[in-house]
């Protein structure tokens, strides 16, 4: 399973599986969970995203539909409409939607019987419109554009919207034309605000303690398995939510999601772990690598190199630069190693970082030929690996944002291989 679907199959069940790894019945793994128990929750300083700032959020939105002269935006289940208005919910047949027109009340459309639910999550002022199961949903959407006279012009619509409810608002909005709402979803989404950082700071420490402790539970004979499960408690003791991890030992780690190999711990290996949870709905993503016991010349020179890549890409990071140029600045020095070129092994087979907030992976990315220029408050991962099929491989990922004066880390990378861990960096 690789990470993106892992991080989704996980989204809200980050909880319990931590508390189910606590109670693993490995031996080695009861005793580092019996240690993992001093561990102390570190997130009740910081508080949720308040109702006046999700309000803040949609008369952004509004501000920008003007601009691109958008009608209304259509938003299913997901980070955007929690984004907008705190109201976390799943997707299903049952159409939930919000519809946020260009002036005026939000709508959201919701089946009768939810309705009671929905208005209890809800974090804004909003109009709420039912349908019953043998009605159409569509129709309440459109009767809510029509109560706002909106039934004209451009709609919106978030670029995760299903197509059956795409289909199915369209065909009765015949005199409205669908357009992409993703210039105002990112116009908003993509500039986190100080609260947003802080959240994502206070992830990041959770994930960062959590490595700290892993990294003193580790034994010979562990499985990737064991390693995962110490992890997952680790974070969830600490306050994190929707967890997740990915940890790879020796071969597997060439390979950047993994793969079915069985692996454990034995003198030399290399363990690289992919871990990250949330806080308050914010997002953390930290990636180690290290060696158990010494390593060998090779481990240390590529380990390295990827160090040096991190901070090639951090220092290529400022305000007006291109992201795609970024991720190129890494593979030029790459393949001065002789690694590379471009994706080709050994060397860098993926981007050299993503977008983060309130998802894992966000636009826009550190990739090549992307031309969106850095600014203030976005957010991305610095994550240049090097992957050595049949061997080994490295990622070094520490997650930074952007501010007035240019990039600044949320966790600082770690100085050396024989201190691999880093540490956290205070708000800038």
């Amino acid at each position: 399973m690789n990470k993106r679907a892992f991080m989704k199959l996980t989204a809200g069940f980050g909880a319990m599986t931590a508390m189910g790894s606590a109670l693993a019945s490995n031996a080695s793994v009861s005793t580092s969970g019996q240690q993992s128990n001093a561990l102390q929750p570190i997130t009740g300083n910081v508080k949720p995203i308040s109702k006046a700032e999700h309000e803040g959020r949609i008369k952004k939105a509004q501000q920008l539909m003007v601009k691109q002269g958008l009608s209304a935006l259509v938003i299913e289940p997901g980070a955007s409409m929690t984004y907008f208005s705190g109201m976390q919910w799943w997707r299903s047949e049952r159409l939930t939607a919000l519809v946020i027109p260009q002036e005026g009340q939000p709508a959201v459309v919701t089946p009768f019987f939810e309705a009671p639910s929905v208005k209890e999550s809800l974090a804004i002022d909003a109009e709420v419109r039912v349908w019953q199961e043998h009605e159409s949903p569509f129709v309440q959407v459109n009767e809510a554009l029509k109560a706002r006279k909106l039934d004209k012009g451009k709609i919106g619509f978030e670029n995760t919207v299903r197509y059956f409810v795409l289909n199915g608002l369209m065909s009765l909005m015949t005199k409205c034309e669908h357009v992409p709402a993703e210039p105002v979803i990112l116009g908003c989404r993509m500039y986190k605000s100080t609260h947003e950082l802080e959240l994502m700071h206070k992830a990041n420490e959770v994930t960062l303690k959590a490595y700290e402790h892993v990294y003193s539970q580790l034994e010979i004979g562990m499985a990737q398995s064991d390693v995962k499960q110490i992890m997952a408690a680790a974070q969830q003791q600490l306050g994190g939510s929707s967890i997740w991890g990915l940890v790879l030992f020796n071969e597997a780690s060439a390979y950047p999601h993994g793969t079915s190999q069985k692996q454990v711990i034995s003198e030399g290996s290399t363990v690289l772990m992919d871990c990250g949870c949330a806080v308050h709905g914010y997002q953390s993503d930290i990636s180690r690598t290290w060696v158990f016991g010494e390593p060998s010349k090779k481990q240390r020179e590529v380990w390295n190199a990827v160090h040096k890549g991190q901070q090639i890409a951090f220092e290529k990071a400022q305000n007006g630069t291109p992201t795609g140029k970024v991720d190129d600045a890494v593979r030029e020095y790459y393949e001065t190693l002789g690694y590379g070129p471009a994706y080709a092994l050994p060397g860098l087979s993926h981007r050299t970082g993503h977008g983060i907030g309130m998802e894992g992976h966000e636009k826009v990315n550190f990739v090549h030929g992307e031309t969106t220029k850095l600014a203030p408050g976005m957010c991305l991962s610095n994550e240049p690996g090097i992957y050595i099929p049949g061997e080994f491989g490295v990622r070094l990922e520490d997650c930074l944002y952007m501010t007035e004066s240019g990039p600044a880390w949320f966790t600082e990378p770690p100085e050396s291989l024989d201190k691999p861990l880093g540490r956290l960096s205070p708000m800038a």
